[in-house]
């Protein structure tokens, strides 16, 4: 017998679906504070001429219109305002990790912190997938779909799943205490 079964507490029940979404969310923070570290080193540097050399090397058109998009974009950029992305994208980062390792501890503040901010992005994502989007001088971000569409749809579904697992599955999975 347990320690924790012989004090009378349950034994944490195996759940794949949580283990599975705490990586997510884990991999996530991990990848969003690595772009945090990134940005802010890269606001030392002449993002224009940098992102060319890039391009050069990478042996793309650096005269195509989705490039010269993008140059034009990092032309307007400021040591501050790459700043600001870094901040952001740090303390984002900070809120995934803490979330995922509050899930990985099975901790009851953690299920509603993550089912919160999966359910927050659901209206954005619907906004994003019924939205019109014009064809002339709008840049696709989305470049691994054909369809950029698709991609929202699959992270819209599943933001969903993730709300409607952890929420139907909040009591059996985490240790409430009272």
């Amino acid at each position: 017998m347990t320690e924790n079964q012989s004090m009378g507490g349950e034994k944490p029940k195996r759940a794949p679906t949580l283990y599975l979404i705490v990586i997510g969310k884990l991999v996530e923070g991990g990848l969003l504070l690595i772009a945090a570290l990134s940005v802010y080193l890269l606001a030392r540097q002449n993002l224009p001429e940098l992102f060319d050399q890039f391009i050069r090397w990478m042996h793309f058109d650096p005269e195509g219109r989705f490039f010269n998009a993008i140059g034009d974009q990092l032309d307007t950029l400021t040591p501050r305002n790459v700043h600001v992305v870094a901040s952001w994208l740090l303390i984002y980062g900070l809120f995934k990790t803490v979330g995922g390792l509050g899930l990985a501890f099975r901790l009851p503040w953690a299920v509603w912190l993550a089912i919160g901010e999966s359910a927050f992005f659901i209206p954005i994502e619907i906004f994003e997938l019924v939205r019109p989007r014009s064809q002339e001088g709008e840049l696709h971000p989305h470049l691994m779909f054909e369809h950029p569409k698709e991609g929202i749809a699959i992270v819209l579904t599943i933001n969903v799943l993730i709300v409607w697992y952890l929420y139907k599955n909040r009591q059996r999975l985490f240790r409430q205490h009272h």
